[in-house]
């Protein structure tokens, strides 16, 4: 496969570079710097040889002088060696250091803290919509965006073993959790709350487990960065709101291959979740390679007013509803308009399946096909509109 453009810099100066396994780190690495000191934490000899002896990259680095990048791969397989980094970087003229990681876990516990000033914290994403020569909507509710699934000739099967594989290579081996046979079952029961509020008690019960086990799991699952939780928006709040956050898997594919399918789930329930997870994954790309610096959350009152994602910022101030609709029913409209009641600095946006654009009410109504298509780092959410 042709290697596809992708909006991510690499920092000029020292960097973690985090992502979950298959957004293209290290591709994407090894074609922007070519010249760097590559140095792959998955190949079997070199992790044994670092591990056993960290101090060993003194000696790899020693062997090639002149050169100023090194890249040293899934880090997190040898926190240890952030302590030799952390006294390379003291030196003078010390070599920049980019460092990927698809886990935060092992780096918390490693000492990821003693790089804090030097070493500034980047994600790599799943793809976004405008960094593909083509994008199809419906394509991409089926098979997701992680460019790891898109290479391959059969998807679906890359996405069926993906999570197995976060189970056997992280969960098992790094003995995150006792009972493997239990975690698989979270992930099921989890799967349901996907684009919705997170009840850790209710998961807790329909998979038969303590409710601080399930928070434990949930907690993996972000360390793993296979999934995030959104809070709810408060500032300056006139209404009282929810307390319980908005849970996501990173990418609309590999929700769908946890998302159990049978005679009682409905189909449109799971578009309609894997449309609300499409977006969430772009506007987190976007606030992650934007300047500026942005934070999402949801809004949803006690009254049970609610609007799907709200980004708030240095550079702007949206409300943003996503519905799975090929019609905008002014109905739709209402949460929005609630918000901008409260926030009028607002500007509220309603994606939607049809393909017209549309001005209802002061709300913008696009298709959520084209709002992905347009959406650059560069520009605010709306900045292609005028």
């Amino acid at each position: 496969m042709e290697l596809i453009g992708r909006f991510f810099e690499v920092p000029e100066q020292s960097c973690f570079v985090f992502g979950p396994r298959g957004t293209g780190k290290s591709t994407w690495l090894r074609d922007r710097l070519p010249d760097s000191l590559y140095l792959d934490l998955l190949a079997p000899d070199l992790y044994r040889s670092l591990t056993a002896r960290p101090e060993r990259l003194r000696e790899l680095l020693g062997g090639s002088p002149h050169v100023d990048t090194v890249v040293i791969d899934e880090v997190q397989r040898a926190p240890e060696l952030l302590t030799v980094v952390h006294a390379v970087m003291e030196e003078s003229a010390p070599p920049r250091f980019v460092l990927t990681g698809s886990s935060a876990r092992k780096l918390r516990r490693g000492g990821i803290d003693l790089l804090a000033g030097r070493a500034i914290q980047r994600t790599l994403h799943p793809f976004m919509a405008a960094e593909l020569p083509s994008f199809d909507l419906t394509h991409a509710l089926n098979i997701g965006l992680l460019p790891l699934a898109m290479s391959a000739p059969d998807p679906q099967e890359v996405l069926s073993a993906y999570v197995n594989l976060y189970i056997d290579e992280e969960v098992r081996a790094e003995g995150l959790t006792r009972n493997v046979g239990n975690f698989s079952r979270f992930l099921e029961a989890v799967s349901f709350s996907h684009a919705s509020q997170i009840n850790l008690a209710a998961v807790a019960r329909d998979c038969a487990v303590e409710r601080k086990t399930v928070a434990g799991y949930v907690e993996i699952l972000e360390d793993l960065l296979l999934a995030f939780r959104l809070p709810v928006f408060r500032k300056r709040a006139k209404r009282k709101t929810v307390s319980h956050d908005k849970f996501y898997f990173f990418d609309a594919g590999v929700f769908r291959s946890i998302r159990p399918k049978g005679p009682l789930d409905r189909r449109e329930e799971i578009d309609g979740g894997a449309l609300e997870g499409l977006v969430a994954q772009h506007l987190r790309a976007w606030i992650a390679y934007s300047l500026g610096k942005h934070e999402l959350y949801f809004w949803r009152t006690q009254a049970g007013s609610e609007v799907d994602f709200i980004v708030y910022g240095e550079h702007g101030f949206w409300a943003v509803e996503v519905k799975n609709s090929a019609q905008v029913d002014r109905k739709e409209l209402r949460s929005l308009k609630s918000f901008t009641d409260d926030y009028p600095e607002a500007e509220a946006l309603l994606l939607y399946r049809g393909n017209e654009r549309l001005r209802v009410d002061d709300v913008w109504c696009l298709p959520a096909e084209e709002f992905m298509e347009e959406l650059r780092p560069d520009k605010g959410l709306t900045g292609w509109l005028s």
